[in-house]
């Protein structure tokens, strides 16, 4: 199962940016963010270029990467 659909900050829909998760509410790919962070970017300035992104759902978008990221502790 993709983690993606549990994260209520991006969608899909076929019909838009070819199926690309997006950030929802616009056309902005997810991968847009980790693009422009690999290469230097601030969130602001991510924000600033991308007016449709609200700050909120870049914040939940990088905190539920991170979450994902997290080992499960052994019992």
């Amino acid at each position: 199962m993709n983690f993606w659909l549990q994260c209520k900050s991006v969608e899909q829909n076929p019909k838009k940016v070819c199926g690309a998760y997006v950030f929802r509410g616009t056309r902005v790919p997810v991968r847009a963010l980790f693009e422009n962070l690999e290469d230097g970017a601030s969130v602001d300035e991510f924000l600033e270029w991308f007016p449709g992104v609200a700050r909120s759902q870049v914040e939940a978008v990088l905190e539920y990467t991170s979450a994902s990221l997290e080992e499960p502790v052994a019992a």
